[in-house]
């Protein structure tokens, strides 16, 4: 059963499910290039990257281990509040081991950069940074991303884990959300 969406809360599709698809195609077959017989740790940072998490990590080796992360720095805002809170931590000791993060997007950057910083400090012998989009015109701190899939306009987008007050995480593309819907 397909699902079906309601088109009128969007602007235009910017990213389709077949360039997500192929992006993380291409993505995972590089990252398993680049991490071959090294123990490899995705951290997906929730809630966000569940679908990118998802769809990668099933592109990976199965020996590959997933573990998850919460933080924020939006709380319900569609705005970056640019203070990091830690709302889930890992599970797994980083101790030697490589990292990736695994990102929907990259909007300031200062989430991503607390984060790196934080992962580096818990002995970890690499952490990198993969995510599906960044908007480079937002981007307030730059951060080193290694991974990357599409660089998007600075317009507030939804679907492909990203939501706007919790909804439209699971549209299979990633749309320009119109602001009559989020604007009061």
């Amino acid at each position: 059963m397909e699902a079906q969406f309601d088109m009128d809360d969007f602007t235009k599709v910017i990213v389709s499910e077949n360039d997500i698809s192929r992006k993380l195609d291409a993505l995972s077959e590089q990252i398993r290039s680049d991490y071959e017989g090294k123990d490899l740790l995705l951290v997906g940072v929730l809630k966000g990257a569940v679908m990118v998490m998802a769809d990668l990590a099933r592109r990976m080796p199965p020996t590959v281990q997933m573990d998850w992360m919460a933080v924020s720095s939006y709380g319900s805002g569609t705005k970056s509040s640019g203070v990091v809170r830690i709302l889930k931590d890992l599970d797994a000791d980083l101790t030697g081991r490589h990292v990736l993060i695994v990102e929907d997007i990259i909007d300031t950057g200062i989430t991503l950069h607390w984060l790196l910083g934080n992962l580096r400090s818990r002995g970890a012998a690499s952490v990198e940074v993969a995510s599906l989009l960044r908007k480079p015109d937002a981007v307030q701190v730059d951060v080193p991303v290694k991974y990357l899939g599409f660089d998007i306009p600075n317009e507030f987008v939804v679907g492909y884990g990203l939501d706007y007050a919790e909804s439209y995480r699971t549209l299979p593309f990633v749309a320009i959300l119109k602001p009559s819907v989020y604007e009061d």
